[in-house]
């Protein structure tokens, strides 16, 4: 019998991690040697265990799951990367791919399904849930819009009205209540898919194309300058 695939697992949910683990086990071709609550904790454990495969959810407290992909990437080449996450954002699903993750699984998926694909990608093969994998397919295939801001969602849009409005992402994230985190992420989406380099430049496209959902900024309040990202 083959040496089983051994996994380090990382949620920052208790009740969760235990319940994959405990899951994962039922297989004998399979074998939790780990679990991290942390990405950090992921990282350290990573390089101190090596395992075949790690098990990272995207967010996590601190770090997330997709720097932390980077990170063992990036030390430990030859370890296996899967996502494990309940995120069907096309935008995480992207940076994970590009920060060195081989799989991208969701957390509805059943218990069968997720050994099946924890074999494939510790196995060398790339997946991505079907249902995602579908809708990656379809956006792909459609003719795309000539202007870059019918590329940007409903948030996204609101982002780059603030952000004309030379809101910092601290402000924005309190205009919107959001983490500061999540807006600097939703910031350099909104400059990729622009294709500008900085805020100033995200500000002039809005301001020249009239942002769809942009509302007119109050007549007594001078605009100031963008900050820097």
């Amino acid at each position: 019998m083959p040496n089983p695939i051994r996994i380090l697992i990382a949620d920052d949910h208790p009740l969760f991690r235990e319940g994959v683990a405990h899951s994962l086990g039922a297989d004998p071709e399979l074998r939790v040697i780990a679990e991290a609550s942390s990405a950090e904790e992921a990282v350290e454990l990573a390089g101190r265990l090596s395992p075949d495969l790690v098990m990272l959810d995207i967010t996590m407290p601190a770090m997330g799951g997709i720097d932390a992909a980077a990170k063992i990437a990036s030390q430990q080449p030859g370890v296996r990367i899967m996502m494990l996450t309940v995120s069907e954002e096309h935008d995480n699903l992207f940076a994970a791919l590009k920060a060195g993750a081989h799989g991208y699984v969701l957390k509805g998926v059943s218990a069968a399904d997720l050994r099946a694909a924890v074999r494939r990608i510790a196995g060398g093969d790339a997946y991505i849930t079907p249902e995602l994998a579908a809708e990656l397919v379809f956006e792909f295939s459609r003719p795309r819009a000539s202007d870059p801001l019918c590329e940007l969602t409903t948030r996204e849009i609101g982002v780059l009205d603030l952000i004309s409005r030379g809101l910092t992402n601290r402000e924005i994230g309190e205009q919107l209540h959001l983490a500061e985190k999540t807006v600097k992420h939703y910031v350099t989406v909104v400059l990729q898919k622009l294709h500008v380099r900085s805020r100033t430049e995200a500000a002039l496209v809005a301001v020249r194309r009239d942002a769809p959902g942009r509302a007119s900024p109050a007549p007594a309040t001078p605009a100031r300058a963008p900050h820097k990202r």
